[in-house]
Formats: C-alpha cells, structure tokens, sequence
C-alpha cells in the first residue's frame, strides 16, 4: 500500500482515507476506515465517467445488481456516493489478503493441488453471480484474492458499471486484455460464457505464470494480442493434466461450446470424488500464504489503531462534506459501517464483528422466527396517509405512484434534512421466545443511516444485528431504503433489497418492507407499530454523535 499523496483527499463520503491500494478499472482505490473502525476498499471513479449524462443513473443500476451477488466467495458492497456526488465513489469490504496477480510475481505460480482447488472455489463463485443474473466481465488475475480459507472473486458489475457496451460506443473492447473472452475483444455484448473463459485464462495464469495467448516472458501490443485471442489455439503447457480437457473446452471460441459455470462445478467435484481428492482451500495454498495474509492483518490494524483527527462539518452541519460534490445536494453523513464481515445509496453485507452493535448499520428486517428459526416475520401495513400510498397525501408528501429515476422532477418530496444522519438504538429482542416457533434472540441492535434524496430515491439503509441464544446465530438483514412518502414529521421507506447481515447465512430475507417512521422531537425517531417492525426491535433510534 501507498502513502496517500499531495493533493489526495483525506476523507471521501465522511470515511477517513488511510492509503493508496492502487488503480482499479473505474478510478483509483483507497485504503479507508468508518468512525467505527472497519476498514474498506473505497474505490473513486474516474471524473470523466462521472461527468457522462447517463453515468449515474448506471452506476446506481449497477450497484443495485451487484448487490443480489451474496456467497462465501464475495465481497460485500458497503456504501456508495449520493446522487450528484462528483467523483462518484463505491466502498467495499476489505480484504487483507494479496491478489492472484500479486501472489505469482512474487511467488511464482501455485501448486497443482491448489489451482484445481482454485478452479472448484471460482467456479463456485460464478455459479452464485450467474443465479443473481450477473456477468462479472472482468475476470482476471487482480481481480482474485487469495483469502487463508477461500479465494475471493472482486469487482463483478462494477468493470461492466464503467465500461457497458450498451452506453459506449460500438466495436469498445470490455475488460483486460490477456483474459478476455474473443467476443469481448470483438467488441460484442458478453454474456456468462464470457466469464467462463476468464476464468480458464486465470486458471492457466495460476498454473503457469502467464495468459494463455502469451508465452513465458513475451509482451504484445494490444491488436496482436486481441488478434491471437480471436484467432489462435490457446497456449496451455503447465496445465495440471487433470484439469486440461476443461480448460481446453472453456476456451472455445464459440461461447456456445463453452460448459457453464453450473457444470464446470459439477465436473471438478465428480473428479475428485472418483480420485477421493476432495480438499479444502486452506489445505492446499502454498505455506507462505497464511503468513503473508497474517503480516497484512497486523499491519492493517496498526493503521487503524492509529487515532484519527474528527472530520470536521461546515458550521451549522451535522455531517462532513464529500469532496467534490455539487451544490445543493446535502453532504452525506459520516455513516459508520458494520464492521468485519455487502447507497449515499448504500447496500451494505457486513460481516461479524465485536464492534459495538449500536455504532453498526445492521436493521430491521430480520429472519428470526418459526420451525427452523430462520423465517420472517413480514407484517402487512396501511400507510398513515391514503390507501398503501394511492390516496390523498398531506401536504408536502407525494401522491404520485415512486418515479424511476428518469421520471423524477425537482417537484418530487424530498428528505427533511433534519432526518439526515445516523440513527441506532437496542431493543430487548425475544429472549423467552419458546425457541420454535420464534427465535430466543438477545439485544435487537438497530442502526438506519439516512442522506438527502426525493421520493423514489434510495435514500440510505437499515440493518439489524441480533443473536440467536441456542446457536449463536445472527439472524439479523440487511436492507437499501428507497424514500416512498413524506409528511408532516412523518417518513415511510420501502426496502428494496434485503441481505442476511451475516454473509454466511443461508436464510433469505424479505424485500418490500415497508418501515413508517416519525420524529416527535430532535434527534429521535420512533419507529410506528404499522411498519415492518420485528418483534424485540428499538422503538425508538436516536442520532449518532
């Protein structure tokens, strides 16, 4: 990691930059920390993307996509900038871990065992971006961290949130030469075989040193290469012999040849259970590579065990400003995020931590009940005002059905900024619960994290963090807040996605939500009984200081 340079920011989106992690394929990437003192990977985007009319809308689609993407072999979108930030920005969860890239430079290429175990690891993790309808695009050696108990495949949605051929210009080469798929360097639209073929090109990358169009120690200008990805047989000596006719089949030229995620998966586990060679990742990485992730942890939390200055608000503001952002959009809020484990527009997944619950942004919606402890409890509402948002609304609210984004007018409702902040509280939860047809949980620890925005906008995110007493279990989720009404002290919020808290967990949890807020006095906001309020949960949030 870099030191920060002249003319760096010190905080973006009211978290404290820490370091430079290099340059991604949207913009630079920082090391970053919340108040709370989890660490991020918070990633700017290039001004001129930014600038571009459609960018926005995009970037937020996109985002929102990404964030169905839940498994064990990704990485959890945090927060991300506010609508007419500039530049726009995307925190991630951190990992302390080195890429693939950085590992086979250092360290030359991995053992065998270990890149077939690689193999099953992502091609696992495709199967679980392609049942959230999403085509990484980006594949590629930097984009894969070697994690002490699993590979972690980074970035899918954003590459393609940058770079979408749909808004770019006809024939643009999508993704990183040396690993792209032919028709990506044709310039065609790619779809998941692509993914499938950046993944054999990463697999012969890991087993031998080099892309599988390039010989050991050769350097080709773009068009050369492009052209032998198109054209030519890949170069595949080095490949362990097991793993070789899948490989040679994912780097068909015809998409259509290529197997897909699902049955690269399923082929990999059939041969190791005919060899009875199943291992786990953490049994077959090279010996260096849990002590090289140890020594980052320690330096990691040196950095963050180092005090930090507060970030100062303008007067007359509760909150810090972004660097950059256009007037008159509200500064976002310091927005302290659920530490260790996926806006603005914030879609949080957070990871365990023993953090302080109530300084997490973890929220209501919670999978905390019947037979197998993991269900819902969904309450259906009527709003405050009209009937479930058609009816008369008080002045100030909207009584138009939610705009899309193309739709919204500087008319629509917006936040009060006397609702923009921080809010958390600690509810009782269900401790004498019967245990089967609700969970026994402990302390229901809430936190909403709120910026400025008009009705149809996602305005912030709510989660919750609650332990099942049996198991352990959190049973807490996730959730994006799009603003639906406002009146008279009054807020409802809809969630539109909603994640386990915890990135392990397997339950599902609800989407739709809708959570009915209302401000008797400063600094505190009651949660009304006709929301989407779990049993157990704060009845009230106050704000963060």
């Amino acid at each position: 990691m870099e030191s920060l340079r002249n003319g760096d920011p010190s905080e973006i989106g009211g978290y404290r930059l820490l370091g430079r992690l290099g340059e991604g394929g949207m913009g630079e990437v920082f090391l970053a920390r919340t108040a709370s003192g989890r660490p991020l990977a918070l990633k700017t985007v290039h001004r001129d993307l930014s600038l571009e009319p459609d960018f926005a809308e995009r970037f937020t689609r996109e985002i929102r996509t990404n964030d169905r993407v839940r498994s064990a072999w990704t990485v959890s979108v945090v927060d991300f900038s506010p609508p007419g930030t500039v530049p726009q920005w995307l925190a991630t969860e951190y990992i302390a871990a080195p890429s693939l890239g950085d590992w086979v430079r250092r360290h030359g290429p991995l053992p065998a065992p270990a890149v077939r175990c690689l193999a099953r690891e992502l091609s696992a993790a495709l199967v679980a971006v392609r049942a959230a309808g999403v085509v990484h695009r980006d594949i590629k050696p930097a984009n894969v961290l070697l994690g002490p108990e699993r590979p972690f495949l980074i970035d899918f949605g954003i590459a393609r949130a940058a770079r979408d051929p749909r808004h770019t210009r006809t024939g643009a080469v999508i993704g990183t030469p040396g690993y792209l798929a032919p028709e990506q360097a044709t310039g065609s639209v790619a779809g998941a075989p692509a993914d499938v073929f950046s993944l054999a090109a990463v697999l012969v990358y890991a087993a031998t040193g080099r892309g599988p169009f390039l010989a050991h120690g050769e350097e080709l200008e773009l068009p050369a290469l492009l052209y032998r990805i198109v054209h030519d047989e890949p170069l595949l000596d080095g490949v362990p012999q097991p793993l070789l006719p899948l490989v040679r089949e994912c780097l068909a030229k015809d998409p259509d040849r290529r197997p897909t995620a699902g049955e690269v998966l399923a082929r990999l586990g059939a041969a190791e259970e005919r060899e009875g060679q199943e291992t786990d990742w953490s049994g077959v990485v090279p010996p260096e590579l849990p002590a090289d992730v140890a020594r980052r942890e320690v330096e990691l939390r040196g950095l963050l065990s180092v005090p930090q200055p507060p970030v100062q608000a303008p007067a007359g503001s509760g909150t810090p400003p972004v660097p950059g952002q256009r007037s008159p959009v509200a500064p976002t809020p310091t927005a302290p995020v659920p530490p260790p484990m996926q806006a603005g527009t914030p879609l949080p997944t957070p990871l365990p931590s023993s953090a302080p619950a109530a300084r997490r942004p973890l929220l209501l919606g919670t999978a905390a009940g019947a037979a197998v402890l993991a269900a819902v409890v969904t309450l259906a509402i009527r709003l405050p005002w009209g009937d479930d948002g058609d009816g008369a609304a008080p002045p100030g609210a909207s009584s138009t059905p939610t705009p899309t984004p193309s739709a919204r007018s500087s008319s629509a409702a917006s936040l009060p900024d006397s609702w923009v902040g921080t809010w958390s509280g600690v509810g009782p939860g269900t401790p004498d619960a019967d245990g089967i047809t609700r969970a026994r949980t402990g302390e229901f620890a809430v936190t909403v994290t709120l910026h400025a925005g008009v009705v149809g906008d996602l305005v912030g995110r709510q989660a919750s963090d609650l332990k099942e007493v049996s198991s352990g279990r959190n049973l807490g989720c996730t959730e994006a807040l799009e603003l639906q009404q406002v009146g008279p002290n009054r807020v409802v919020f809809k969630a539109v996605t909603g994640h386990p808290t915890d990135r392990a967990a397997t339950f599902d949890c609800p989407q739709g939500n809708l959570y009915v807020l209302t401000m008797q006095e400063p600094d505190r906001l009651i949660l009304e009984s006709e929301g989407a309020q779990s049993a157990g949960a704060p009845a009230a949030l106050t704000r963060g200081h």
